[in-house]
C-alpha cells in the first residue's frame, strides 16, 4: 500500500532536492508496505533509524541551500523540520526503551506531515526559487 503518493507540486525545482523528495516518499512507502507485512515481527528500531537518517540528510541539504539563498523564512522552514526530526526521536527513545510504538499512527501522521509540509513550506521555497527571491 502507497502511503504517500510523488505530485509534481512537490518539486523544488533544484534537481538533488527533488531526487531527494522522491527518495524519501519511497523509502517510506517501502518501510510503511514492510511494517504491515511484517507485523509485530516488524525491525521497528532499524525503521525508524533509517528513516531519521534518511530524513535529517535531505533536511541539511535544504537548510544549506535556504542558507546559501538567504531564504526570509529559513527559520520556520527549520523549525518545521526539527518538529519531525524530535517525534521520530521520541519513538526511538520509546522503543529502545522497551515501549509500545504506534506505526500505524506513526504512518498516518508522517503522511500528514510530509503533505502539509510540501503544500506550505516547500511550496513558498519553491515559489521564491522561481522567481529568483532567494
Amino acid at each position: 500500500m502507497t502511503l504517500i503518493e510523488w505530485k509534481q507540486q512537490y518539486a523544488l525545482g533544484i534537481p538533488e532536492v527533488d531526487h531527494e523528495h522522491r527518495e524519501l516518499i519511497e523509502l517510506i512507502n517501502e518501510l510503511h508496505t514492510e511494517l504491515q507485512r511484517s507485523g509485530a515481527s516488524a525491525p521497528v528500531g532499524e525503521f525508524l533509524g533509517e528513516l531519521y537518517a534518511q530524513i535529517s540528510a535531505h533536511f541539511a541539504l535544504e537548510e544549506k541551500i535556504m542558507v546559501e539563498r538567504r531564504y526570509d523564512e529559513y527559520r520556520d522552514h527549520k523549525d518545521d523540520h526539527e518538529r519531525l526530526l524530535d517525534g521520530i526521536r521520541d519513538l526511538m527513545d520509546a522503543h529502545d526503551d522497551g515501549n509500545y510504538v504506534d506505526l500505524e499512527n506513526f504512518s498516518s501522521d508522517l503522511e500528514q506531515w510530509f503533505g502539509a509540509h510540501f503544500r506550505t513550506k516547500d511550496a513558498r521555497l519553491h515559489t521564491h526559487l522561481d522567481k529568483g527571491k532567494i
